[in-house]
């Protein structure tokens, strides 16, 4: 039986100098959503250049041993009114490759579509209009793979999830029921946590404005040309 802290109780454990039991050391793998955390935690904050390692370690008990950070993105386009948005992005990205071994970065990409939006109260005697929708794809798939894949590879003893996207949940209950790992859940604070995700963790944690605030790269990044983008 596994307890809320990684390990098995019945399980003789060591010691440390006063006399507490250790707990074990627990392999872990961090899956983030970047663009669920950029919108539920990060967005207009000061705190956009955000060290991904720093944030977990805070997060998560120190017998948490963080093996590797999946860190699951599309690459946005400039629009007429923030033609630099790309730069910003890719000066990020490049100073998360830069700054934390640990870290690999997976694309999924934009969709735009027209879509017919009604109007409240109607403008110039239309009732609606159309709208160009855009939406990011196949990060929720490619995480939801690499969570799958990873457990039945046996790479970790514990997977963490940054995301408040249900979509994620069948993927949580069969790396919970069919290989026996734990799964912790950290939740955007924007966002109200998704009951659908919420049942499958053996712990849940909400990203505060306190540990976004330590948890900020530097800058430059060292031995780089890397800076933080003004604007952030």
């Amino acid at each position: 039986m596994n307890s809320p802290y990684g390990f098995a109780i019945g399980l003789t454990l060591p010691l440390s100098r006063k006399g507490f039991f250790l707990p074990k050391i627990m392999r872990t793998y961090i899956y983030i959503d970047g663009f669920n955390l950029y919108y539920g935690a990060v967005k207009s904050t000061p705190y956009r250049w955000l060290d991904l390692m720093s944030l977990s370690r805070i997060l998560l008990q120190p017998h948490h041993q963080i093996r590797r950070i999946k860190y699951f993105t599309a690459r946005v386009s400039g629009t007429s009114t923030d033609r630099s948005k790309p730069d910003r992005q890719d000066a990020y990205l490049r100073a998360l490759k830069a700054h934390i071994p640990e870290i690999e970065i997976y694309y999924g990409h934009f969709l735009q579509n027209l879509k017919t939006v009604w109007l409240s109260p109607p403008i110039a005697g239309h009732q609606s209009a159309t709208a160009i929708r855009t939406e990011e794809k196949g990060s929720d798939v490619n995480l939801a793979v690499h969570l799958l894949n990873d457990a039945w590879k046996n790479e970790y003893d514990c997977a963490v999830l940054v995301s408040n996207d249900s979509d994620l949940a069948e993927a949580l209950r069969i790396v919970k029921s069919e290989q026996n790992k734990m799964i912790g859940l950290v939740t955007p604070t924007r966002f109200r946590v998704s009951s659908e995700l919420h049942q499958y963790a053996t712990f849940a944690k909400q990203i505060r404005q306190t540990a976004l605030a330590a948890s900020q790269l530097p800058d430059p990044i060292p031995n780089t040309k890397i800076y933080k983008p003004p604007a952030w």
